[in-house]
């Protein structure tokens, strides 16, 4: 490989991922952005230059990247908006809001220090179009390759844009109905990351007191790496949310496109039942609407939506094929095991804000504490999700369809097995080498026992990766 040509396993399903300097640098970032640059201005079938909006996180490598990528796009002709350091949802709400052709988010999300990438979005009349396995990375990677080259045009410029966070805070308080709040007690471990910026602008236009930690931007993740799903970066906050008798507290992820929410009694909240929450809420004033949630649980949410006459559509994991199938449904929202939450009214894409802001407006209006909310609108016990570092997932996946013939067998996104008070869905992992286990029963069901079988049967089928 020559010192041009990045690594192929860079081009994620979803986005762009590797390892800084290694894997991801300034020179490899410069074939990358021409390769985007012309598979957005081909997918438009643009005959003028593009405008592409292009933001960043706080990583200690994003500034040369960032420089990297917004020359190679002048060098293009392209005019380039140069958001700053955002969070991922407020470069989206800005790709959306001001009809940008694309969008380049300079991060790696939840990833450790050393990693950094690229997120790439572009407009369609439906929406944003986020740049996945199946909208185009297979074409970038091929395009970056072969080495396919553009010619430098000239009139490109970069024009910095800023207030957006202030502009995405109005379009949430409008999706949540202008709401009338409490002043609530609220405590945010940011993990010096992005979701800092819009969970304290927030916190100027409502009432309430925000109690902040970490908020500090710092790309070395000095105390945690911030990543929500790990349950021991959420220890801290549980802890300060209880002995400040804090309403609940707040999670969000490396570049803020997830959030976790803490009950006030330091629990954390399972995301389908948020989800459930903020459907519930939607669908009264879309009566009969669709509403999205992912594979890995779904008895809470469908129960919820079907109760008051939504459609509930099961789709795969993952946050771009998710944005891609609000396209395809309609759909006006949706949710996911893993925290990303997405609105028709933000692009389709992730918006954590309205989460926020409508979770807030349940607790005022039902004069309920959080975990008061969240039972009362649990449906289902969830078992959380187990790995296994195996040899044989696909051989796993076809032994364990046979160990279950009587149910309801569904390949959308590895196998998952339904029956009438339990279900499992047992999946590869889109960016680690992993079998992904979850189970779910209903209200009265009890997922320990449930668990314990399906793992025993997957350890009987297991070759295991000892590395």
């Amino acid at each position: 490989m020559d010192k041009t040509t990045p690594p192929e396993n860079i081009f994620k399903s979803y986005d762009i991922r590797g390892i800084y300097p290694f894997e991801i640098n300034e020179q490899f970032a410069v074939s990358i952005t021409r390769a985007i640059y012309k598979l957005i201005s081909n997918q438009l079938s643009a005959t003028a230059p593009l405008t592409i909006a292009v933001g960043r996180d706080m990583r200690l490598s994003s500034p040369a990247i960032y420089e990297a990528v917004s020359k190679t796009l002048v060098e293009l002709g392209a005019k380039v908006i140069d958001l700053g350091i955002v969070s991922t949802p407020t470069f989206y709400f800005a790709v959306f809001k001001y009809g940008y052709d694309g969008g380049l988010q300079i991060t790696a999300s939840h990833n450790p220090k050393e990693y950094n990438g690229i997120k790439i979005v572009r407009k369609s009349p439906t929406g944003l179009v986020k740049i996945g396995k199946s909208t185009g990375m297979e074409d970038i990677k091929r395009m970056v390759t072969q080495k396919v080259d553009l010619p430098e045009v000239p009139g490109g410029v970069i024009t910095k844009k800023e207030g957006i966070v202030h502009e995405e805070i109005e379009n949430a308080l409008r999706i949540a109905g202008q709401p009338k709040l409490n002043p609530f007690k609220v405590v945010a471990d940011a993990a010096n990351a992005l979701g800092a910026l819009y969970i304290e602008e927030l916190f100027k236009s409502i009432p309430g007191k925000l109690i902040k930690m970490n908020f500090n931007l710092d790309g070395t993740f000095p105390v945690h790496q911030a990543d929500p799903l790990q349950k021991e970066t959420l220890v801290d906050l549980q802890r300060k949310v209880v002995e400040e008798k804090a309403d609940l507290g707040l999670a969000p992820d490396g570049d803020g496109d997830r959030l976790f929410f803490i009950d006030e009694k330091g629990e954390i909240v399972p995301p389908s039942i948020i989800t459930a929450i903020v459907a519930r809420e939607l669908l009264k004033k879309h009566k009969g609407a669709t509403v999205l949630a992912d594979i890995r649980y779904i008895m809470t949410p469908k129960k919820v939506v079907e109760e008051l006459g939504g459609t509930l559509v099961i789709t795969k994991v993952g946050h771009a094929f998710i944005t891609e199938k609000l396209h395809e449904t309609g759909g006006i929202f949706a949710g996911e095991s893993s925290a990303h939450y997405f609105f028709k009214e933000t692009g389709n894409a992730e918006s954590q804000l309205p989460m926020i802001l409508t979770v807030l407006k349940v607790m005022t209006e039902e004069h309920r504490r959080l975990s008061e909310v969240v039972e009362s609108l649990r449906r289902s016990h969830e078992s959380g999700e187990f790995n296994f570092r195996v040899k044989n997932a696909r051989q796993i996946m076809e032994a364990i369809k046979k160990e279950f013939p009587e149910g309801e067998i569904s390949e959308l996104d590895g196998v998952s097995i339904s029956f009438a008070d339990w279900r499992l869905s047992l999946r590869s992992s889109n960016t680690e080498p992993l079998l992904r286990l979850n189970i779910e029963v209903d209200i009265n069901g009890n997922v320990e026992e449930k668990k314990e079988k399906v793992m025993d049967l997957i350890k009987k089928h297991a070759v295991f990766d000892q590395v």
